[in-house]
């Protein structure tokens, strides 16, 4: 019985769940106390004449203390156990992990299919992961509140919603939606062939990684997409309840079992119920027997008709996890329709995981994605498989030819697909020591025409590990009239290797990466960890330039457009009064401008600047101005400035780090400081040192 619990575990816990000591036990055994203690500390197991015994003692039959696969006394009443506050006196008014991310439905289907995929399981078959809405109404709707226990957290509820906080507000108007509209939203993320939450209840492993901890990725594999503990944080922020049930299915048994593992967590602000304070997070379980823990709620496991009254129940026995988010909604408010949150979930799919679902001829694909949506169990919208082809079909042939050995060296028709190498210098941790070497990586760059499909194209779409879309970046200096292409560059595992440069670049890149994970920039990790990091990673972005330039790269003498000509002709780089000519040496400059007019009428527009070396950052003050046909250029307010590559945006700034040549930011135009509309004046960027600007 390998995946049996230990017979001292299992038998302690009985003791304790029927309330019976190892005194007593051992007197109705006609033992020592010291005899009961050597079984339940595992230092000595009884004899097997003692076994019938014991069953009978335990009031449970002999198969059930042989295989100790479930618990011979009852199970105990399912609660709500609420944190108390703390005795010092400090408030949580939320969850400050549940802010790190924008709160929208691409981003949960993002961050919970890339956890997903970190746990993947056999690696011979895909991850299997699927978004079911489901919208509960009248008998529906009660029945699953009173599963819920929803009477024992009404009241904390009742009582956060007065806050004034920002959670506060969320939490009242989740609760009105149910009171008026008497309706309930569940969004419900299921994964098949992942580990599930194994592990302990409240020492490490992923199940108190998820339930109990915060900032705790407990990621093992270093191939994980994931790094910062995060994620996880999605599911509640998704939520208008702060509420998300969990049924796992697991790849390692706990407690000899492994089927319906079930808990519910709850974030809720500080708050006060008749009378006592309550720190945040509260836990649907079975009150815990130990000691250290007695009366918090655990997990327990759960019997089929629980699950099913939970809306909990999955499809198969392959291990994984489900987690039902309560009272979903899109926050950013750009989906409320079943129909609308659907699309959006799909489309966050096909954007980030095309790649992952993307299979060769002997190559599996690593995820299988889905969506579907229900209301009252009544299919609204039936499954429906994500096709990354249906969104990518350029992206998808380039890397299919890349996993079936198709590639080309010169693009001569328009299914072709060329790949190139390109280098990534990584540089020794800081803690290896003077004497460690660099190692240098091969990523790969392919390259392929533009579909005429294709909503977006001409970027570099870059990625690593588990194939999820890290970030797509715009080349530089490719010249004009390049034809409109695709282009991946696969680095990492991504690139399908595995030799301690992979290894080496799969560390320095995931160390790049922010929380998000939707860029590579000099983070703190990065910059505390390796020297010289900003400067390597601006040559890596130069090599991808560079190998992109020789496959596409055309002279600008061509008579080719890269766009609307209107729109081009609108798009200037704005130049310095003395003579007309490029700023001296020693100045930052404006390499390269794009935009677009938005339907708000706004000018959204991605700037590329280049900045000579110094030894201190540089801050750059960037203005946009209108570029009428007559008087003064009108220069304009910025309603938002962001961050793309080599700069962070402080107070209106860009500054730039001094190892950096090159540095890239996008910023959108207020509208109201147009003095005519957009579309009637062309724009033009101008960069200025922060000491010019204020002089």
């Amino acid at each position: 019985m390998d995946d049996s619990e230990h017979f001292g575990a299992w038998l302690g816990r009985q003791l304790r769940r029927s309330g019976m000591t190892q005194a007593e036990f051992a007197e109705h055994l006609n033992l020592t106390r010291a005899a009961v203690s050597a079984w339940v500390t595992g230092r000595a197991q009884p004899r097997p004449e003692l076994m019938p015994r014991i069953a009978e003692l335990l009031g449970t039959d002999l198969a059930t203390v042989v295989t100790r696969d479930t618990d011979a006394v009852a199970s105990r009443p399912i609660r709500w156990h609420h944190r108390l506050a703390h005795p010092d006196g400090g408030r949580e008014y939320g969850n400050a992990a549940a802010f790190a991310f924008d709160a929208n439905l691409a981003v949960l289907a993002r961050e919970a299919t890339q956890n997903s995929l970190d746990e993947r399981l056999d690696t011979d078959r895909p991850v299997r992961v699927r978004f079911t809405l489901h919208e509960l109404t009248g008998e529906h709707l009660n029945k699953f509140l009173s599963a819920l226990k929803w009477g024992e957290i009404e009241p904390h509820y009742e009582a956060a919603a007065q806050s004034r906080q920002k959670v506060g507000r969320v939490l009242a108007e989740g609760l009105r939606l149910l009171r008026d509209e008497s309706s309930l939203l569940l969004l419900r993320v299921d994964d098949y062939n992942a580990s599930g939450l194994t592990g302990p209840e409240y020492g490490d492993g992923r199940f108190a990684a998820v339930v109990r901890r915060q900032l705790d990725s407990h990621k093992n594999d270093d191939r994980a997409g994931g790094s910062y503990g995060l994620g996880k944080a999605t599911l509640w922020a998704a939520s208008r309840l702060g509420l998300v049930l969990i049924n796992s299915t697991l790849s390692e048994s706990h407690e000899g079992r492994s089927a319906r593992r079930v808990v519910g967590r709850l974030d809720l602000p500080w708050r006060r119920v008749d009378d006592v304070a309550y720190a945040g997070p509260a836990w649907l379980g079975e009150p815990d027997t130990e000691k250290e823990h007695e009366g918090v709620s655990r997990s327990w496991w759960a019997d089929e008709k629980t699950v099913a009254d939970l809306r909990l129940d999955r499809d198969s026995d392959d291990p994984g996890t489900s987690f039902l988010i309560v009272g979903a909604h899109d926050a950013a408010g750009n989906s409320n329709t079943l129909h609308e949150m659907h699309e959006a979930l799909s489309t966050a799919l096909a954007d980030n995981f095309w790649a992952a679902m993307t299979s060769g001829r002997s190559t599996p694909a690593i995820l299988e994605a889905s969506v579907r949506a229900l209301r009252d169990g009544e299919f609204v919208i039936p499954e429906q498989r994500v096709n990354p082809r249906d969104r990518h079909p350029a992206l998808t042939r380039a890397l299919q030819a890349h996993l079936d050995g198709e590639t080309v060296e010169e693009l001569t028709a328009a299914d072709q697909v060329v790949a190139a190498e390109v280098f990534l210098d990584v540089p020794p941790l800081r803690s290896a020591g003077r004497q460690a070497k660099a190692a240098a990586h091969r990523a790969v760059l392919l390259v392929t025409p533009a579909d005429d499909a294709d909503e977006e194209h001409s970027r570099i779409v870059c990625m690593r590990g588990t194939r999820m879309t890290v970030t797509a970046r715009r080349p530089r200096n490719l010249g004009m009239g390049v034809d409109p292409f695709q282009a991946v560059l696969l680095a990492g595992f991504a690139t399908g290797d595995a030799d301690e440069a992979v290894h080496a670049a799969e560390a320095f890149l995931r160390a790049a990466e922010p929380p998000e994970h939707d860029r590579w920039g000099a983070t703190e990790e990065l910059t505390a960890t390796y020297p010289n990091a900003p400067r390597k990673l601006t040559d890596f972005n130069a090599a991808m330039d560079g190998a992109l330039r020789g496959i596409v790269g055309r002279r600008s003498t061509q008579q080719h457009s890269t766009g609307p000509e209107a729109l081009r002709n609108l798009l200037r780089l704005d130049q310095p009064a003395n003579g007309g000519g490029r700023r001296a040496d020693g100045h930052p400059v404006v390499d390269r401008v794009t935009g677009r007019i938005d339907p708000s009428g706004a000018w959204t527009l991605d700037v590329t600047v280049k900045v000579p070396q110094r030894e201190d950052p540089w801050q750059l003050v960037p203005v946009a101005k209108f570029d009428v046909r007559s008087g003064g250029r009108p220069a304009l307010q910025w309603a938002e400035l962001s961050a793309r590559e080599n700069c962070q945006v402080v107070d209106g700034r860009i500054v730039v780090a001094p190892d950096v040549r090159s540095a890239r930011f996008g910023g959108v135009t207020a509208v109201g400081s147009h003095p005519v509309p957009a579309a009637l004046a062309g724009v033009i960027v101008d960069i200025r040192h922060a000491q010019e600007a204020s002089a």
